[in-house]
Parts: C-alpha cells; sequence; structure tokens
C-alpha cells in the first residue's frame, strides 16, 4: 500500500523547506509514543539519510520513513488542509483504531 502525499500537502513542504538555510534533503515521517492515546506522528526535516530508511519520492520531494514507523504509516494518506479553525496536515491513517479528542494522538 505505501504512503501517499497530496500534491497540495507536497507543494507546502517544499514551500517551507525552501525557506530552510541550508536546505534539508527532505521530509522524515515518524510514528512517537506519546500524546494521550499512545501515539503521535512526528514531521522533521532531515538532512542525512539512513540505509535502512525506506525512501518515497513525490514530485521531487524525498519521504523517509524508519523501519518502525512504516508498519503504522502504512497505507496513509497527507493532505495540507486550510480551515477557518487553521490549517495543518491531515493525516488519513487506515491502521488508526481510535484518536484522542484533541486529535493529535492515536492508537492502532
Amino acid at each position: 500500500m505505501g504512503l501517499e502525499l497530496t500534491p497540495l500537502a507536497v507543494s507546502k513542504v517544499k514551500e517551507i523547506m525552501a525557506q530552510q538555510n541550508p536546505q534539508p534533503l527532505g521530509l522524515r515521517l515518524a510514528v512517537v509514543g506519546g500524546g494521550c492515546s499512545g501515539f503521535s506522528y512526528q514531521m522533521n526535516f532531515e538532512n542525512e539519510t539512513n540505509p535502512i530508511d525506506k525512501t518515497y519520492e513525490f514530485d521531487g520531494l524525498k519521504v523517509f520513513v524508519d523501519q518502525a514507523s512504516l508498519m503504522y504509516l502504512n497505507g496513509t494518506k497527507i493532505d495540507f488542509v486550510e480551515s477557518l479553525e487553521g490549517s495543518g496536515f491531515k493525516f488519513d491513517n487506515p491502521n488508526v483504531k481510535t484518536t484522542c479528542g484533541c486529535g493529535s494522538s492515536f492508537t492502532v
């Protein structure tokens, strides 16, 4: 199944990366322990690759996922949304069983 980033999400990440100095090599996605439901998503810019990472490429944007996070992110679609409440990246993850009330953490 893999991982999917919408064109809008890719565009937004590239826009933010272009403002960094030095410009990062790509984006790292991870699932980390924490939050009120057990796990949360983490997005960071990456300047080095790890040979055991799974590397995806979306319209020239490199996205790195570590092996442990890969099983939690398999089949996930990431979009960028803008609304009256604010804007941000939205994860549509078929592996998630429940989320917390604030929506920032989940269980699998």
